[in-house]
């Protein structure tokens, strides 16, 4: 860099430099860090070091907020804001244990069973938004919702297509199946993706019927005992 170059020049530079390089958190905080750098004298590469750990933890919690956004969660809830006395149910180290992620690593199924009032969905979303900011890639959807989407995908000729879209997630988290009863096709089509999903990666499903209760949502019996036996 030219020693000329004046204040206002360098700005301007510094500017340029990080939207094309888009490092917006060094853009904003840099003419800051420089101040606080000469005034406490730090070393050229620890103010370097300072700004781009700055942006690298920007950017992470950046790429957590979107993950969490494109979950198509309806609200946001999160595991520590359980209450614990008006759930005395819930037991608080299962739920820690739940938070790890490890199920999702492993593909394994979680079903949330409980009646009304249970704190089921705030529980499914928790678990969904601790899994979405560790790095999995989630998806959460009303079980009657998803049904409808492939009947429309069937139709259109794009079943494959939709079903192979929820298979790539790493967690489902489908919530309130069992208050709607689904016909027979609506249910072989939700085999579908839970088929799709076996053993590959993980789903988180809340309920308000016990898997006993699930031949008043899926009334062919052999086709009810093929989807319990996927979870």
């Amino acid at each position: 860099m030219n020693d000329a170059m004046t204040s206002q020049a360098v700005e301007v530079a510094i500017d340029t430099a990080c939207r094309t390089l888009r490092l917006p958190t060094i853009r904003e905080r840099a003419a800051h860090a420089a101040d606080v750098a000469a005034r406490e004298q730090h070393t050229y590469q620890g103010f370097l070091a300072e700004l781009l750990l700055a942006e690298c933890d920007d950017r992470d919690e950046r790429r957590r907020a979107r993950r969490v956004h494109e979950a198509g969660f309806p609200r946001p809830k999160r595991l520590d804001d359980i209450d614990y006395d008006a759930n005395p149910n819930l037991n608080p180290a299962v739920i820690n244990t739940l938070a790890s992620g490890e199920w999702v690593a492993k593909g394994r199924p979680l079903c949330l069973i409980g009646d009304s009032g249970t704190g089921k969905t705030h529980l499914l979303i928790g678990l969904g938004t601790a899994a979405a900011e560790a790095g999995y890639r989630v998806r959460y959807v009303l079980a009657s919702r998803l049904v409808n989407e492939l009947a429309e995908a069937e139709n259109d000729r794009a079943l494959t297509k939709v079903i192979a879209r929820y298979g790539r997630v790493d967690l489902l988290c489908l919530d309130e199946l069992g208050y709607l009863q689904l016909d027979r096709r609506g249910a072989e089509l939700l085999f579908q993706v839970l088929t799709e999903r076996e053993e590959k990666t993980a789903i988180a499903i809340a309920s308000n019927e016990p898997f006993s209760g699930w031949t008043k949502t899926f009334t062919d019996p052999r086709l009810c005992a093929a989807i319990v036996d996927r979870l």
